[in-house]
């Protein structure tokens, strides 16, 4: 009788283990399903031996096949690189927000400029406001796709708007009383604008300005887009396959024994993440130095570096310069007439010598923008809120153990093995060298895509820094991979086009990626003439008069082929 008592006693110890067994991953088939990890056929039907898992080994029966173990470490790895890219999301939205809101309001602050410049033409030079309103337009639209990027020289589209200028002032309020020129006389008296220098050192101080003030802005949305172009690569890291492996051991492992709802102690965890975001961690120290130097090139835009107010502080050097032209009529007039001989003149119905006032202080209406909209205001706030990301690389790992991967202290967490009440082994630091005591991921090296990334931004903090002087056309030295920006401006255009010209309609150039680039047009080259002498304009007189005469030969020919 005590025999066949033991024997029953036996029998169920032996299936109460069995269904203890069975519930024990009953739990993990769920959680598999799900999580949709992968398919049922993947379940086992039964605990069994963990001999062919790969690194969720177990001393006792398993709940895992090989086949979960792998579908468990794709999962393990976009688990974190999902992390990954939700800790950056409130970054990469803060420069994208940024960089859209700069762009439109250089694109704002062309417009207003050019009314400005136009309200100064109409009240002040009414005579000259409707010809030159083109080539005012083209003008702004010039800086625009230079603050967007193009390949543009300041200095020469500076001076071709006040090559078509001329003329008109020379004509209205130098030498009035002529209706009507002849092509030929009228395109002598434009090419006389780099000779004579009529309008004083205006062009080549205007062409500073916007130079100096162009390029902060130009390389402002520079560092922006190199900025998105950082996260987009640190979000898409590719992990590496002993990462890839500790993941899963801290992940999952746990479910092969049964265990779904523990979360790795914090020692282990950190030791995990500092690990696979080891090269990650090398960029903490270029990222700190990335948003200091966009501080000090922020604190640099004033005066002559502050694009907004050297843009709507153009009408004022447009009346400077028309103001020494009129200062210096007699002897303008002198050199014109050695240069361009006589205008073939056309009678005019009245003749009027010039505006009573040429110069007058113009109300010009208030902008129609909020103080919070300047440029200075949106850097400040913006900068502001970047601040508190400056720690953002030297922080993750830590961060995503604290907030979300591992268990609260005090509470039984797994240790890569099993359920401990604390993780005794020794946590290292961050960083590549810190790793090599690492117990739980071997970094055998560092990556090569950080390592480019890194390059990128110590270029672009010696930028910001003004470290390193940018040299003319090398347009590409950064390139920026954010993918989503193209310029506002674009379209190719070719001399044959008619891009060339100096007409008021809109102007398409080339125009690179909207990732400007501001180691180009940087130093733009200034030939700061003095006016001509009179020795000088005799010698070019002769050639000059013969360019005249061959217009007046050559256009009515033009014009007889076209009426064909």
């Amino acid at each position: 009788m005590s025999a066949l008592l033991s024997c029953c006693v036996f029998l169920l110890y032996l299936c109460g283990s069995g269904l203890g067994e069975l519930d024990k991953c009953r739990e993990v088939h769920e959680v598999f399903q799900l999580r949709q990890i992968g398919p049922n056929q993947f379940l086992p039907s039964s605990p069994r031996s963990g001999s062919e898992l790969q690194v969720c080994t177990s001393k006792s029966s398993t709940c895992c096949t090989k086949k979960m173990e792998e579908k468990y470490q794709v999962v393990a790895r976009r688990d974190v690189q999902n992390l990954l890219q939700t800790y950056s999301s409130r970054l990469k939205l803060l420069l994208s927000r940024y960089v859209a809101a700069f762009q439109e309001t250089f694109e704002v602050l062309m417009r207003q400029a050019e009314n400005h410049t136009n309200v100064v033409l109409q009240v002040s030079y009414q005579k000259i406001a409707d010809p030159a309103a083109g080539s005012v337009r083209e003008l702004f639209t010039d800086v625009g796709l230079f603050l967007l990027g193009s390949e543009l020289s300041v200095d020469e589209f500076v001076q071709r708007f006040f090559d078509a200028l001329f003329p008109l002032v020379y004509n209205h309020y130098i030498n009035p009383g002529v209706s009507d020129t002849s092509p030929g006389y009228a395109e002598c008296v434009r090419s006389l604008n780099r000779v004579i220098i009529p309008f004083g050192t205006v062009p080549d101080l205007l062409a500073d300005q916007i130079a100096t003030s162009g390029v902060s802005g130009k390389l402002l949305l520079q560092a922006l887009h190199l900025g998105i172009e950082v996260i987009n690569t640190t979000d898409h890291l590719q992990l590496s396959r002993e990462c890839r492996r500790a993941l899963l051991k801290m992940q999952y492992c746990p479910h092969c024994q049964g265990i779904t709802h523990s979360r790795p102690c914090m020692g282990y965890c950190l030791n995990v993440m500092r690990g696979c975001l080891a090269s990650m961690a090398e960029i903490d120290a270029h990222w700190r130095d990335f948003v200091r130097s966009l501080e000090g090139l922020s604190a640099r835009m004033h005066g002559a570096q502050d694009l907004e107010q050297v843009l709507l502080g153009t009408h004022t050097m447009l009346q400077d310069a028309i103001g020494h032209a009129q200062k210096n009529g007699p002897r303008l007039s002198s050199q014109v007439h050695k240069l361009c001989s006589t205008p073939i003149r056309k009678p005019a119905q009245s003749v009027s010598i010039q505006d009573t006032n040429s110069r007058v202080s113009i109300p010009l209406k208030a902008l129609n923008r909020r103080s919070d909209d300047s440029l200075s205001v949106m850097r400040k706030d913006f900068l502001k809120t970047l601040r508190t990301f400056s720690t953002f690389y030297g922080a993750l790992a830590d961060q995503m153990c604290l907030q979300e991967l591992s268990s609260d202290d005090g509470v039984p967490c797994w240790n890569g093995t099993n359920i401990v009440k604390s993780y005794t082994r020794r946590v290292v630091g961050n960083g590549i060298k810190a790793q090599s005591t690492n117990p739980e991921v071997k970094v055998k090296r560092e990556d090569p895509v950080i390592n480019q990334i890194i390059d990128k931004l110590k270029h672009i903090n010696q930028l910001l820094q003004g470290k390193t002087i940018p040299k003319l056309g090398s347009l590409d030295q950064i390139e920026t991979g954010s993918g989503d920006s193209e310029g506002h401006y674009s379209g190719d255009c070719d001399d044959e086009d008619g891009c060339a010209g100096s007409g008021g309609g809109e102007i398409n150039r080339k125009v690179s990626k909207m990732s400007p680039d501001v180691t180009s047009d940087y130093k733009h080259h200034h030939y700061h003439h003095p006016p001509a002498k009179d020795s000088e304009i005799d010698g070019n007189s002769h050639s000059l008069r013969l360019t005249g005469a061959i217009w007046v030969l050559v256009l009515p020919c033009l014009h007889m082929i076209l009426d064909l």
